[in-house]
């Protein structure tokens, strides 16, 4: 019902007409819905609408949050889901209940999370498939866990014990369409960020989409974990104006539209946004409008430091000045010795630790400028060895370089070597501490390890490397401690990799029990069967009670 609710919104219905429709309206699951959801309709339309209302009313969403659990279906319902996904989506390569297909979605080899294996996985072309696939899973009560690019680092994507239908995007990678006067680009979400900037490139279209996370991310799963990347510090992140509206399938089966493609709105709250971040547990993203920037001149320059306190000193005066910066890269020292031992060029750098720098600007000049801004900078805080690109393919090579942070620093470790990759954030004034006294623990632990950061942001991440069990639970001890420093510091326990199952331990204490009941009763709004991507983004309801 939420779905028609929504929908009505959107439309320039009547009041009267958008009365009607909520008399009238009528669930599209073949299951009945609890005579509660009126109520629990309205707590949603003021909390969004009207914050000061919710805070108010406080005490029901309190209920809401604690609800009783979802009850899912058996293994015989599960069962003839499959069979209907079967009969429903006819093509051979359609639906899969091959055993290595399901426990390559369900199990990520990028994460120290455990996973097991889906129920079925199935592979939608279009917004109407998706909506077969929910109408299924709402009829057996059958949870449904979108997988987009498969480069989620806190098990985004993993299966659980009920088993599950994954729903692969990774056949909705079309672009639809590209409006160069008016800088965005309609895609499905099975389109990589790197595609669609080749294909721009391709094309001639002096624009770019500018978030960069792994190379392999696509928009689907960018949009439902809030991405950035390095050039987070110039452009922003996931939940700035980079996605400008999603056609979004509900648990309820309903598609809506979260708003028009126009530059800028006020037309009620941004529901695009309820989606950035959500997950994949509010709903499934089929449709995606990007906006798109001016692409620059940029080059790159780097320069070494004598610890990463300094370093980061200076990051933020540099950020201070003022100067066209477009990325700030923080690399330790072990992650340089790494980089001359295994990195993507022939390069070869000292090992210390160095700061990256892409500058931007709209000429010749103003990189020159720049530059010499940046290099007086660095020099004043204890940098040297300052080197500046002499043109555009030296520069992509100390860049790819950099970018290849995580292919490098496992093989550092050494074969046989497991890594587990985190990240925090926190503001840039507390970033030399957080850094600093992060990189003493790691190295008292003596875990191997290379630290990566997108400094200009305050965002850094650690990579730390084991081979048994016993180094895996030091590393744990370590990622929860880096994690408690950085919101002592008034930090994140995620600057970019999103929530997961990996720090759903730490969202009551970063955002407070008030605020993850209002997360949780959204969710239970939205999808009242618990069905999207259960286990996933929302502490459990005891953890709120402590």
């Amino acid at each position: 019902m939420l779905g028609r609710w929504t929908s009505s919104l959107l439309s320039r219905s009547s009041r009267s007409q958008y009365i009607r429709a909520i008399k009238h309206a009528r669930p599209i699951s073949t299951v009945s819905r609890p005579a509660t959801r009126y109520g629990q309709l309205a707590v949603v339309g003021s909390l969004l609408g009207l914050g000061g209302y919710y805070l108010g009313a406080l005490s029901h969403s309190t209920e809401l949050a604690g609800a009783a659990k979802p009850v899912y279906g058996t293994k015989e319902d599960f069962g003839r889901a499959i069979k209907d996904l079967k009969a429903v989506f006819p093509s051979e390569d359609a639906v899969s209940t091959n055993p290595d297909d399901l426990a390559a979605h369900g199990i990520s080899p990028n994460t120290w999370h455990p996973g097991l294996p889906h129920s079925v996985v199935v592979y939608p072309q279009s917004t109407e498939d998706v909506v077969k696939i929910v109408q299924v899973a709402n009829q057996y009560r059958m949870p449904v866990i979108p997988y987009s690019g498969g480069t989620s680092l806190e098990g985004h994507y993993l299966g659980g014990e009920l088993g599950g239908i994954c729903v692969d995007m990774s056949r909705m990678d079309k672009i639809l369409a590209i409006h160069e006067a008016d800088s965005d680009l309609v895609c499905q979400p099975g389109v990589g960020w790197m595609e669609i900037n080749e294909t721009l490139k391709d094309q001639g279209i002096p624009l770019f989409f500018p978030l960069d996370p792994g190379p392999t991310a696509t928009i689907g799963g960018m949009l439902s974990t809030g991405c950035s990347g390095t050039n987070a510090v110039r452009y922003g992140t996931a939940r700035g104006e980079w996605f400008l509206n999603a056609t979004i399938v509900l648990p309820s089966g309903e598609v809506i539209k979260t708003r028009r493609r126009s530059r800028k709105s006020s037309a009620g709250f941004d529901v695009t946004k309820l989606f950035i971040g959500a997950e994949g547990t509010l709903g499934i993203v089929t449709e995606v409008t990007v906006r798109l920037a001016p692409l620059l001149p940029t080059t790159v320059a780097i320069a070494q430091f004598p610890n990463v306190r300094k370093a980061t000193e200076a990051v933020v005066e540099i950020l201070n000045r003022g100067v066209g910066i477009q990325c700030i890269e923080l690399t330790d020292a072990a992650y340089m010795h790494a980089t001359n031992l295994y990195g993507a060029s022939e390069r070869k750098y000292e090992v210390a630790d160095h700061l990256f720098f892409k500058l931007q600007g709209p000429s010749a000049a103003s990189l020159k400028e720049t530059a010499r801004i940046v290099q007086e900078v660095v020099k004043k805080h204890g940098g040297s060895r300052w080197s500046l690109a002499k043109d555009a393919d030296e520069a992509e090579t100390m860049w790819t370089d950099r970018k290849n942070a995580l292919y490098s620093g496992l093989a550092y470790g050494g074969e046989g070597t497991k890594g587990w990759s985190t990240d925090v954030c926190v503001p840039i004034s507390q970033l030399p501490e957080l850094v600093y006294e992060t990189q003493q623990d790691l190295e008292r632990s003596g875990i191997k390890y290379t630290m990566v950061g997108h400094a200009g942001d305050g965002n850094f991440h650690a990579l730390m490397l084991f081979k048994t069990e016993e180094e895996l639970a030091t590393v744990r001890e370590l990622v929860h401690r880096m994690v408690e420093r950085a919101l002592a510091l008034d930090g994140t326990c995620t600057g970019e990799h999103g929530v997961g199952v990996g720090k759903k331990e730490f969202l009551v204490e970063e955002l407070g029990p008030g605020t993850v009941k209002l997360m949780k009763t959204i969710k239970k709004v939205i999808d009242p069967h618990g069905l999207f991507n259960p286990g996933k983004l929302y502490p459990d309801d005891d953890e709120l009670a402590h």
